[in-house]
């Protein structure tokens, strides 16, 4: 069946990843050009080593008589080339469901309405994130991590990776039980993020283990910020499930290892294993506790701090 004209009207481009780190996002086509290529100004970025700085580009064309709309995709002297359909080209006009292959990655052109576009981002949800505490899937958190330390290595800026773990959390579930457990890491995620500025990332690992990044921070900052999440959970009263139903509370505490770009390293994988290390130093000294892989030089002590971390 035909749809009717008004859900016509309201088809908008879009390019879904079908593989990749960021598989299943759609990502609308809102300008008369859009380049795609692994540049950090690129409309479109694909993170990958087989796609060029600035790989090909989408041109809308409007028909000035007629109304109608057409996507016409060129090569931009690619080193791989552009694949439409599975066929190389150097320009080709695009239909819905035509699929594009640029370096290793696969995106689909599509013409969707709001309740499509919703429906990617849903699903693009589900896939990206832990689906108890609503943080970051530790695949997207390091995905996110590579990005941003990609840019803040091309901006010159910093940022600061925190990894923590709730201490004895085992009691937790032997004394109450998992679902006051799960509930306990649920609780645990919003803490997390209301403590988090605009624009930083957390994420569940796995079991109860943490990990956050904080945009343009230094290791003072960091280590500031760290501290408001230890005291809060210190602080807070987590629920205990009893019979489906939350009946009294109890407390935790938890352990945070802190790392700085690109002081400590400007490799986002080794960053986060730094600042795992301090976390473990942390778990020894007591826990309950902030470490930071390595003690802040006079200077930074005395830096003034150039952004609010609240």
């Amino acid at each position: 069946m035909q749809k009717p004209e008004r859900q016509l009207r309201d088809l908008r481009p879009a390019l879904v990843f079908l593989s990749g780190e960021l598989i299943a996002v759609p990502i609308p086509l809102e300008r008369e050009d859009v380049i795609l290529g692994r540049a950090l100004e690129a409309d479109v970025r694909v993170n990958d080593a087989k796609v060029s700085r600035r790989h090909a580009k989408i041109h809308t064309i409007i028909n000035g008589s007629t109304g109608a709309t057409e996507y016409v995709i060129s090569n931009l002297s690619s080193r791989n080339g552009v694949f439409v359909n599975g066929e190389k080209i150097e320009e080709a006009h695009l239909t819905h469901g035509d699929k594009i292959t640029i370096g290793e990655h696969i995106l689909r052109f599509e013409l969707l309405d709001e309740i499509d576009r919703e429906y990617q981002r849903q699903i693009h949800r589900l896939i990206t994130h832990d689906d108890l505490t609503g943080l970051l899937s530790s695949r997207s958190f390091f995905s996110e991590l590579r990005r941003e330390s990609a840019r803040a290595k091309a901006e010159g800026r910093q940022l600061c990776v925190l990894v923590m773990d709730v201490d004895h959390f085992k009691l937790v579930n032997d004394t109450y039980g998992h679902l006051t457990g799960s509930k306990t890491l649920e609780e645990i995620g919003q803490c997390i993020i209301g403590i988090m500025r605009s624009g930083d990332a957390a994420s569940r690992f796995g079991g109860e283990e943490f990990a956050a990044f904080l945009l343009d921070a230094d290791l003072a900052q960091g280590l500031i910020a760290a501290e408001r999440i230890r005291a809060a959970i210190e602080k807070a009263e987590f629920s205990v499930i009893r019979q489906g139903k939350a009946a009294a509370s109890h407390r935790v505490t938890i352990s945070i290892g802190v790392a700085s770009f690109p002081d400590d390293s400007s490799d986002p994988i080794e960053l986060v294993e730094i600042a795992d290390s301090a976390l473990y130093r942390a778990k020894r000294e007591g826990r309950n506790r902030v470490c930071a892989y390595r003690e802040m030089s006079e200077e930074e002590s005395l830096r003034p701090l150039p952004h609010r971390i609240d």
